[in-house]
């Protein structure tokens, strides 16, 4: 059993929005819907949802990457808001269909614009506005603070083997993560990868001799480090003490909460890299 995914008329969408009910089929979204403050409008979230606190008590309809369409269905949403790469071919059921709404917040840009679609066609435009402007003077101020500093070399990985160095995982060029690297004065290891998260080798990382590494990949699922799991990511690079990260102690453990979700914290996220990139910014 399928459900077919049509794309909403937006003028079917502006006669429902002041009282639509709002699937959300990816923690961005989500996040995005409560920072309007639409999050009464909201029946449905993944499991993947967890920011703001008011999100994780509302009906879960799967997780990101596979979302319930039976669960959908039986929630009656006016509209189910999904983000762009999530189309990925047409699910049917007899006489029913499912309203969509696809949103691309891949890149910086692409998430103050889907704030902004979303304020539009929920009513609430100006508050998206704000919001929106809000995200990019801070992220102008980030810019300014360390535009004469000088770019450090960083890895970011979001990925690897569970308690090894291997099969990693780094943010390439296309991933927005690459701009808040850029933002927060780092030049990113890997920028010349297209792809957004690029399998890496250890030899390729030794041979780009990173200044600074950031570690989040035995964080999943945290919203916080400890300093047992601090410790933990250290040691296991320490094996590598060629590295410039390594020997300048330059290695770090992060949560993946602010980071892998593009959405109206990514000001915040930019915050914590200028911390840990250039901690001299006074940040």
């Amino acid at each position: 059993m399928v459900v077919k995914l049509t794309l909403l008329p937006v003028l079917y969408w502006v006669a429902l929005a002041q009282s639509g009910r709002i699937v959300s089929t990816a923690p961005s979204i989500t996040e995005m819907l409560y920072a309007l403050g639409l999050g009464e409008r909201v029946v449905g979230v993944t499991t993947f949802c967890r920011y703001p606190p008011e999100a994780v008590s509302k009906p879960k309809i799967g997780n990101y990457l596979r979302p319930d369409v039976e669960a959908i269905l039986a929630l009656r949403p006016d509209v189910v808001l999904v983000e762009k790469s999530m189309l990925r071919g047409p699910v049917r059921l007899p006489s029913l269909q499912l309203h969509v709404i696809e949103l691309d917040d891949s890149t910086i840009d692409g998430i103050c614009s889907s704030i902004l679609q979303i304020g539009r066609l929920a009513g609430v435009t100006a508050r998206a506005e704000k919001l929106t402007d809000f995200i990019r003077r801070d992220l102008a101020l980030i810019r300014q603070r360390t535009s004469g500093l000088p770019r450090k070399r960083v890895l970011f990985l979001v990925g690897r083997t569970p308690g090894r160095i291997e099969e990693l995982i780094a943010v390439g060029r296309s991933s927005y993560l690459a701009e808040l690297v850029r933002i927060a004065g780092g030049n990113n290891l890997f920028d010349d990868s297209r792809a957004a998260y690029a399998k890496v080798s250890i030899e390729e990382v030794l041979a780009r001799k990173p200044e600074v590494i950031v570690d989040m990949s035995d964080m999943a699922g945290t919203n916080g480090v400890t300093a047992k799991q601090r410790q933990a990511v250290v040691t296991l690079w320490n094996r590598f003490s060629s590295v410039p990260a390594v020997r300048d102690h330059r290695v770090y453990a992060v949560s993946p909460d602010i980071y892998v979700v593009p959405g109206p914290r990514v000001a915040q996220a930019a915050r914590q890299l200028v911390r840990i990139i250039h901690p001299e910014a006074g940040f």
